[in-house]
């Protein structure tokens, strides 16, 4: 298997910078997702590394191995590295055997290397039943796992996958990230993984890369940049999250959008703030710090996820399905917080989210 390092990687198409200074280095064995909106570099950072793009600036490395910077380029198919794309690639005419075979086959490798190898990928994907199928034989989540069989079968050093669950539905894509994830334990591969979904991130990765306009704005586990985001932007994009400008008071925190209603804060902020609350850090307490009125409640079976009007602002709230029948539109309740994020009221968030033109 292979570490990868990135020395101040930067891509521009012309005056357009999509990747900017990236510095890295990927263990050996990591399951790394690169996470961020369409559009943020993160496909881009992919195809440097499998050397379908060259970087403007910088270096890669794979292993000890210089692959792309300054005068060295090593093809594709030279970097020891198998690819899983968005669609599944796989060929129609080709049984689900022959379309595994392929690589091996294209290496000239010994007839009995390949049953050999063939064989053992398509175990580990549990596909052997299916050898003999066709793609149109087979459902969405079997045609992935015939293009991850196939990426695996010639024991690459590297990984890459780039959205390889997005043609999947709801169900098939949450059985497939455990398969992932449990394929890449057992085989020890560094896996570099890319995608738009935070849930498939936190659910995989041993580290996320949170990228927004080409700058990587955190990197850490998936525990630390959801529960210690470094800005506002990461705390807005992974996972549920609300705004509410205040400003610091003698230990606490005043929002007038909640009609002059505060929480206590120890915090080491002072001035003008945005406190970011998370949905299921908020619950219905009889002595809570927060009184608001029910303005709508969505049951949806675990859960009920629920709207609340305090002062002009609207409170979410996520709380167990169970409580459904206590809860109704118009009821007074009041609201007990257990954590929040302070963040400086610097219009950072409106800046990060603004659509670039």
């Amino acid at each position: 298997m292979s570490t990868v390092t990135i020395k101040n990687v930067t891509k521009s198409f012309g005056s357009n910078v999509v990747l900017s200074e990236f510095n890295e280095t990927f263990g050996d064995g990591e399951f790394v997702t690169l996470l961020g909106p369409s559009g943020c570099g993160k496909t881009t950072m992919l195809r440097i590394i499998a050397g379908f793009e060259k970087p403007t600036a910088g270096e890669v490395y794979i292993g000890d191995q210089l692959v792309s910077g300054g005068n060295t380029f090593v093809p594709p198919e030279k970097r020891g590295i198998g690819m899983v794309f968005q669609s599944y690639a796989v060929w129609p005419h080709m049984n689900v055997f022959e379309n595994v075979a392929y690589p091996l086959q294209i290496q000239k490798q010994p007839k009995e290397k390949i049953w050999e190898a063939v064989g053992k990928v398509l175990e580990t994907v549990h596909l052997s039943q299916y050898a003999e199928r066709l793609p149109n034989q087979l459902s969405g989540g079997q045609q992935q796992r015939v293009a991850l069989a196939r990426a695996l079968v010639a024991e690459p050093r590297l990984l890459l996958l780039d959205e390889p669950l997005s043609n999947l539905d709801a169900k098939l894509r949450e059985s497939m990230r455990f398969e992932i994830k449990e394929i890449q334990q057992r085989t020890g591969i560094t896996v570099v993984y890319v995608t738009h979904d935070q849930t498939e991130a936190m659910a995989m990765s041993d580290r996320i890369f949170l990228i927004n306009r080409g700058v990587v704005q955190q990197c850490g586990t998936p525990q630390d940049i959801y529960n210690r985001p470094a800005n506002q932007f990461v705390a807005d994009f992974l996972g549920k999250v609300d705004f509410f400008k205040g400003e610091v008071r003698d230990g606490r925190i005043v929002f007038p959008v909640m009609g002059g209603q505060s929480l206590p804060y120890d915090g080491e902020r002072t001035g003008k703030v945005e406190a970011a609350i998370r949905p299921e850090n908020i619950f219905f307490a009889e002595n809570g710090p927060l009184s608001g009125v029910m303005e709508t409640v969505y049951y949806l079976g675990d859960v009920c996820d629920c709207r609340v009007r305090v002062g002009e602002a609207l409170v979410r709230v996520i709380t167990g399905g169970w409580q459904e029948e206590s809860l109704r539109k118009g009821q007074p309740v009041r609201l007990q917080v257990r954590d929040f994020m302070v963040f400086p009221d610097d219009g950072l968030l409106e800046q990060m989210l603004t659509i670039q033109t």
